[in-house]
């Protein structure tokens, strides 16, 4: 006797095609979680590291390293009409490169030459794996500095960390000593020592995230006369000075530029000198004294506005 093979019938693989579907709908955003949460463990460490390194450098000099260094003179030329920079430019992430050993890293620079140079134009392009925070969804490891012309001035590496400068925008202060005005711990020529914050270097922003997805920032050194101009997805935000690609700030600005406006992380009109993540909710910041915290982008701004300052005498809860 024949036996009869029995199939699927449409209906049944209908029904099976659906559930099956409906179980990846329901594990994608479960794994897509779980696939964050790594890159912002990741990113953490990233900026853990950068703490360490920031210790080790005041240890050995007696001061933490300046958002970026402006010594006029010579080839490192005049002070920036506008904003008073000169080189060598070099950033506060360039200067700790030998405490999270990298020291050959910026052994390979000429620093008797500004960070521009064509002396340098490869060691720029080097990638620094700790200044890349995995949450990032531009994938290019450098970018074009150019000035308001749209001229190319310069290639550097990138990175997604950047250092508070305070609640003040100095980015066009001139030719002036800024630790007379910023009231953060890291800018232009800042030397700040740890007894300079008074408020506590736990209570006390040091560096947070950027993403390229927003604006462009490097770990090499800040070209004068550059321009930082924010990405399509920002229509609503102008350029800034060079500066914003290491230091952003806080808010409120100066009183002159307008009604008081303070930019916790993420905030929707995209300021390039504020800072920016791909993480959900909110950024990742490294505080004064080494520790990381997540801050969301719903933090009272009061609050955040005080974070960033070195000596405000500010009393306020920041904690997480």
């Amino acid at each position: 006797m024949l036996s009869r093979k029995h199939g699927f019938t449409l209906v049944e693989l209908l029904v099976v095609s659906a559930i099956i579907g409906l179980l990846v709908a329901l594990l994608l955003p479960a794994i897509q979680a779980a696939r964050e949460s790594a890159r912002r463990t990741q990113c953490v460490n990233n900026l853990h590291q950068i703490g360490v390194a920031m210790t080790s450098f005041h240890d050995a000099n007696g001061q933490f390293p300046s958002a970026f260094l402006s010594r006029p003179g010579g080839v490192m030329g005049l002070p920036d009409a506008e904003t008073g920079d000169a080189g060598p430019g070099w950033t506060c992430l360039f200067e700790i490169l030998p405490y999270m050993e990298e020291a050959n890293a910026r052994d390979s620079f000429d620093v008797n030459q500004p960070c521009w140079a064509p002396a340098n134009a490869t060691a720029a392009l080097q990638v620094i794996a700790v200044y890349l925070c995995p949450s990032v969804s531009e994938m290019t490891r450098s970018y074009t500095v150019k000035d308001s012309s749209g001229a190319a001035l310069a290639e550097l590496s990138r990175a997604n960390y950047v250092a508070n400068a305070g609640r003040l925008d100095v980015w066009e202060e001139g030719p002036v000593d800024l630790r007379r005005i910023a009231d953060g711990p890291l800018f232009r020529n800042s030397r700040i020592r740890i007894k300079d914050i008074t408020d506590g270097t736990s209570h006390t922003v040091f560096f947070g995230e950027q993403t390229p997805m927003h604006s462009d920032s490097t770990w090499v050194g800040i070209v004068p006369g550059s321009l930082t101009c924010p990405s399509a997805n920002f229509p609503l935000a102008d350029c800034d000075a060079a500066a914003a690609q290491i230091n952003v700030h806080s808010g409120p600005g100066h009183p002159e530029d307008g009604p008081p406006v303070i930019h916790p992380p993420n905030a929707p009109f995209g300021y390039v000198d504020e800072m920016f993540s791909e993480h959900p909710g909110g950024a990742n910041v490294l505080m004064g004294d080494g520790s990381v915290r997540f801050v969301t982008d719903l933090i009272n701004q009061l609050v955040w506005s005080a974070m960033a300052t070195r000596a405000g005498g500010e009393t306020v809860d920041d904690s997480p």
